[in-house]
C-alpha cells in the first residue's frame, strides 16, 4: 500500500484536494494462503486425534447386534390325570417358590392312598405270622425229629429182643420139649411092654397082682408123661410162631420208625420253606410300602407348585379341565436369573475367553449394563440347529458362522430394568 501527496507543507492550505490512491496487493489463493495452511493443519490434528482416539477405543471391542436375552424358561406340567379343581394363579402374576399354583381333585388318590394303609397292615401282619410260624416249625421238626429217632431205637431194641426171643425158641425150649417128648415116649413105651409082660405072668400066678398093678401104674403115668411132653412140645411150636410172629411184627416197627426218621429229617426241610414264606411276606412288606409311598406321592402331585420364584406367564389351564400326565399347564419364568446369549461371528472370537468384561445395551431401556464373558459354546450355531448343513453334498458355500457366547450380567436392581428372555440387545466384549 502506497499514498502520494503532490502539495507541500507550505501549500497545504491552498492546493487543491486530491483523493489518496490506495494501493493493495492481491491476497495468495489455495495451500499458499498461510490462512488455509493453519485450517487445515488444524482439521488434520483434530482428525489424526480423532482417528487415534477411535482406534484405541476400538482395536480391543468385538461388537454385536445379534443377541437376546435369555432364562431359564420352567415349564410346569401335571404329573398325574385328573380334573382340575382350583387354578391359583393368573397370567403374568408373580409367584414364589412352593407356592400352589393348581390343585386336581384328589379324592381318587386319597382313596387309592387308603388302600396301600390298608395293604401294607394286612401285608405287615402277615409277615409277622410268618415270622412266628418259623421258629414253632424248627422246634417241631426238631421234636419229631428226636421223637423218631428215639422210636427207631426203641423199635430196634425190640427187634433184638423179639430176635432172641424166637431163636431161644426155635432152639433150647424146641429142642428141649422134643427130648423130653422122646424121653417120655420112650418110657411109655417101655412100661407099655412091661405090663404086657406082666399081664401073662399075673395069669399064670408068677407075679403078684400087686406088682402088675404097678406095672400098669407105670404104664398109665408114663402115658400121661408122654401126653404132658408132646403138649409142652406143641407149646413150644406154637412160642416159636409167636415168637416169628413178634419178630416180624418188631422188623416191621423198625422199618416204620426207619420211614418216620426219614419223614422227620424230610420235614427240616419244612423250616426253610417256612423261612423262604417269611422272606416273601417280608418282601411284600416292603412292596406294600412302596406302594404306600407312591400312593403318597401322587396325592402330594395333585397340589402343583412353583419350583422357582418368578413370573407365571403362558397359562393354559382352567378350572373343571381334564388334564393328562406330562400335559403343560403354564410356564414360571425366573426373571432374577437371566444372561445374554450372543452371536459372534467367528472371526471376532481370536481374542476373546471367558473372564473378559462385556457391556450390553437392551434396546427396551436403551441403557448399558455390564457383565463378564461367561463362556463360549463349544460349536456353531448352524450345527446346533434342528437341521444342520451338509457340507459333503457338493452344495458347499463358505458362509462367516456365528457361535453363540454367554454373558453374565452384573445384578440390576429391579427398579433400574427388568429385563425378560427374548429382549433384543447389542453386546460388546473387551477382549483386551
Amino acid at each position: 500500500m502506497s499514498v502520494e501527496i503532490e502539495v507541500g507543507l507550505e501549500n497545504a492550505s491552498r492546493a487543491p484536494q486530491v483523493t489518496e490512491e490506495l494501493l493493495l496487493e492481491e491476497a495468495p489463493k489455495g495451500l499458499a494462503n498461510p490462512k488455509t495452511k493453519r485450517m487445515l493443519l488444524g482439521a488434520g490434528g483434530v482428525l489424526l486425534v480423532a482417528v487415534t482416539g477411535l482406534f484405541f477405543y476400538y482395536h480391543n471391542r468385538e461388537t454385536t447386534d445379534d443377541a437376546q436375552v435369555d432364562g431359564h424358561i420352567t415349564p410346569i406340567a401335571s404329573k398325574v390325570y385328573g380334573r382340575v379343581g382350583e387354578v391359583l394363579v393368573d397370567d403374568n402374576q408373580p409367584v414364589k417358590a412352593g407356592e400352589v399354583l393348581v390343585k386336581i381333585d384328589a379324592r381318587d388318590y386319597q382313596a387309592a392312598l387308603d388302600q396301600a394303609k390298608a395293604a401294607l397292615l394286612l401285608a405287615e401282619s402277615e409277615a409277622r405270622s410268618a415270622g412266628v410260624d418259623v421258629p414253632r416249625t424248627r422246634e417241631n421238626v426238631l421234636s419229631g425229629t428226636t421223637s423218631a429217632d428215639a422210636q427207631l431205637m426203641e423199635a430196634k431194641a425190640d427187634l433184638m429182643r423179639a430176635q432172641t426171643t424166637y431163636e431161644q425158641s426155635q432152639t433150647a425150649d424146641l429142642a428141649w420139649a422134643e427130648a423130653n417128648v422122646e424121653k417120655s415116649l420112650a418110657n411109655a413105651e417101655l412100661a407099655k411092654a412091661d405090663l404086657a409082660r406082666y399081664r401073662p405072668l399075673m395069669e399064670k400066678g408068677e407075679i403078684s397082682k400087686q406088682q402088675y398093678d404097678a406095672a400098669k401104674a407105670n404104664a398109665d403115668a408114663t402115658a400121661s408123661a408122654l401126653r404132658a411132653d408132646q403138649e409142652k412140645l406143641a407149646q413150644a411150636k406154637r412160642s416159636v410162631d409167636v415168637a416169628r410172629a413178634q419178630l416180624e411184627a418188631a422188623r416191621a416197627r423198625v422199618e416204620h420208625a426207619k420211614a418216620e426218621v426219614v419223614s422227620a429229617h424230610a420235614n427240616v426241610k419244612q423250616v426253610s420253606m417256612k423261612a423262604a414264606d417269611a422272606q416273601a411276606k417280608i418282601a411284600k412288606v416292603e412292596q406294600a410300602r412302596a406302594a404306600l409311598e407312591a400312593a403318597q406321592l401322587n396325592l402330594s402331585y395333585t397340589e402343583i407348585t412353583a419350583p422357582v420364584n418368578g413370573v407365571a406367564t403362558h397359562k393354559q389351564v382352567e378350572p373343571g379341565q381334564i388334564v393328562q400326565a406330562g400335559q403343560g399347564l403354564l410356564v414360571v419364568v425366573p426373571l432374577q436369573n437371566v444372561w445374554v446369549t450372543a452371536n459372534f461371528r467367528e472371526t471376532q472370537l481370536k481374542n476373546m475367553k471367558p473372564g473378559q468384561k462385556a457391556e450390553v445395551q437392551v434396546d427396551t431401556y436403551g441403557k448399558t449394563f455390564s457383565g463378564h464373558v461367561d463362556s463360549i459354546a463349544g460349536a456353531t450355531g448352524s450345527v446346533l440347529s434342528l437341521l444342520p448343513p451338509e457340507n459333503a453334498t457338493g452344495n458347499f458355500v463358505k458362509v462367516v458362522q456365528r457361535i453363540p457366547v454367554k454373558i453374565v450380567l452384573d445384578p440390576i436392581p429391579s427398579e433400574k430394568a427388568v429385563l425378560r428372555p427374548g429382549m433384543n440387545v447389542d453386546a460388546t466384549v473387551l477382549t483386551d
